[in-house]
């Protein structure tokens, strides 16, 4: 009986070390066996990652840089679209593996995820009527204006956390524009990369401000606690930028290499 007992204690240790080794599985592993790289992206967020109006595929920055990533680890992109809002909280939960939407370093977001090391670097940049002749320095020169932004972005925690500036929030670029040529806000907000592009877009009487606020890093989130795939992501794109395939798809998308500090 105590033969059969000891055996059954080694069995139920052997089960459940096997059982810890594969919770405790990189998610590295889970991809290469995959052979796919699940990324959310927002999908309305113009020239980063939107749908082609002529095909309805997805297109943009984002989506070719993680097509190029993906094939840096030998598998392919699987593409999720979903509504900035909830787009954290889909990867808290495992609905993908990681975003690749040009999400801000921020202290909080960084204390609930891992990231990869910096892949484009930004500001903020004001867009203002072209009949408005007023010009903003800084957050605090926003006071007493109202001002559109991203729901759920970095920006209307910014403009919150300075006080006295009415923030408000739009599911999408073009609405927020569309409310400031039609003079229901003062200002809107957004990343110096992308406003050009919204500009010549949307066609709107509407002119490049000045850009404000610090250097801002993107990069790309996961769950926490997988080491390797920290590792492959951030060699990957280190490869990137020293072949050029990274200049090439930033140029093409920007007319600047976003791998670059942007001079003040």
């Amino acid at each position: 009986m105590r033969v059969k007992k000891i055996i059954t204690v080694c069995l139920l240790g052997l089960l459940a070390s096997m059982g810890a080794a594969a919770s405790a599985q990189d998610l590295l592993d889970g991809v290469k066996a995959r052979g796919t790289l699940r990324v959310a992206v927002e999908g309305t967020y113009p020239p980063f990652n939107f749908k082609d109006k002529k095909t309805g595929e997805l297109t943009g920055f984002d989506i070719e840089f993680a097509r190029a990533l993906a094939g840096k680890l030998g598998v392919k992109a699987e593409f999720v679209a979903t509504e900035w809002v909830g787009i954290l909280a889909g990867l808290q939960v495992g609905k993908y593996d990681a975003i690749i939407s040009e999400v801000t370093m921020t202290p909080k977001r960084e204390a609930e995820f891992d990231f990869s090391r910096p892949y484009t670097y930004s500001t903020a940049q004001l867009i203002l009527r072209k009949d408005d002749k007023a010009e903003y320095r800084d957050f605090v020169s926003l006071k007493g204006k109202s001002v559109g932004v991203g729901q759920g972005s970095s920006y209307a925690e910014t403009l919150n956390a300075v006080g006295g500036i009415n923030v408000k929030t739009y599911v999408s670029a073009p609405l927020n524009l569309q409310d400031l040529a039609n003079g229901r806000i003062d200002a809107a907000l957004n990343d110096r990369l992308l406003v050009p592009y919204m500009i010549q877009e949307a066609k709107l009487p509407l002119r490049v401000a000045a850009a404000i606020g610090d250097i801002q890093k993107q990069g790309i989130p996961f769950k926490k606690n997988n080491p390797k795939f920290k590792a492959a992501v951030d060699t990957a794109i280190a490869d990137m930028i020293r072949d050029g395939s990274y200049a090439r798809i930033s140029q093409k998308w920007f007319g600047l290499d976003a791998s670059r500090l942007p001079s003040r």
